[in-house]
């Protein structure tokens, strides 16, 4: 496993990171499995572990806590807070009331006393940033945060949120939490160079882009019951259909058939090819797998570890441009 330093910190984190979105939710994985997930992560060398408070409703969080007890100081732990944790009209956002809330739940679920990155899961219009930021600096000054970083923000709301941090004396963000594959390359027209501007690593997810990449769907083809995006197709929650779909394109699946031609060609899994590509960019700092099983935690890595041909690596690069 190699490391690198975390956007402009000295945090070390390994260039794989284990995402649990999986943990404990429908269709994904049990404690047992979750456990042997996170075992076989930390003993491979990642100590990059990502969860959320939103994830299967604190679950995943609580299963994090536990599968790390006796070892916390192994771990980069990373959470997010923002989604809704309740019905209330302050259960939700980046307002100081919500956010002291969220992190004392997620320090409890995790059974912690701190949180090595705190991140902002959305961006929060109706909270003002300078508030965000000074909350998320009291929280580094009392030591139950180490760092803090942001996901799915625009390159705009990154500039915002630096010079709110330098407006009230506080905390900088020093990563990013984007979407980022060969079938989601929007980030590289502004959002990287803006995190190289203001000194934010990148935590990549979804580098399979939803499962596209990995073969297992195809054109004119309905998912199967089993994968993750058929599960999404058949929800009653219309986002979770629209967000399937937007990943089940013909552009996106004539990108899937050309990493299967070169995986095809290397002897190597599609997932394979499309994770080592994603690994060999320069402005990736580590890339978040979501594995629901042992097995595919380990085709991951083995994915993570592979080099690409310099002509393949140009071609896919090209292809998906």
């Amino acid at each position: 496993m190699e490391y690198a330093t975390l956007g402009r910190s000295g945090l070390r984190v390994s260039t794989a990171g284990l995402g649990t979105m999986n943990f404990g939710a429908p269709g994904g994985c049990d404690e047992t499995e979750a456990t042997r997930i996170v075992d076989a992560f930390l003993e491979a060398g990642g100590n990059v572990i990502d969860t959320a408070d939103a994830y299967t409703g604190g679950e995943a969080e609580r299963i994090v806590g536990r599968a790390v007890r006796g070892r916390r100081d192994e771990v980069v732990l990373a959470t997010k807070a923002f989604l809704p944790q309740g019905s209330g009209p302050n259960d939700r956002g980046l307002s100081r009331a919500h956010l002291t809330r969220a992190l004392e739940d997620s320090l409890r679920r995790l059974g912690t006393d701190h949180i090595d990155l705190y991140q902002c899961h959305h961006w929060d219009d109706s909270t003002p940033i300078e508030e965000t930021m000074a909350t998320l600096d009291g929280f580094v000054r009392s030591g139950k945060v180490r760092y803090i970083g942001c996901s799915n923000f625009t390159a705009a709301q990154i500039v915002e949120a630096q010079w709110a941090a330098q407006r009230v004396g506080g905390t900088p963000f020093v990563s990013l939490q984007p979407e980022y594959s060969l079938v989601a390359r929007g980030i590289e027209a502004e959002i990287l160079p803006v995190c190289l501007r203001h000194g934010l690593g990148t935590l990549v997810w979804s580098p399979l882009g939803g499962g596209v990449l990995s073969g297992r769907y195809r054109s004119g083809e309905t998912p199967g019951a089993d994968t993750r995006l058929g599960r999404l197709m058949a929800s009653p929650i219309s986002a979770a259909r629209t967000w399937a779909e937007g990943f089940l394109t013909e552009s996106n699946l004539a990108i899937a058939g050309h990493v299967a031609d070169a995986a095809a060609e290397l002897g190597v899994a599609s997932a394979a090819v499309a994770l080592a590509w994603v690994r060999s960019r320069p402005e990736v700092t580590s890339v978040i797998v979501g594995p629901r099983t042992l097995d595919q935690l380990r085709g991951n890595l083995a994915g993570l570890d592979l080099v690409l041909p310099s002509d393949v690596a140009a071609h896919l690069d090209e292809i998906s441009r």
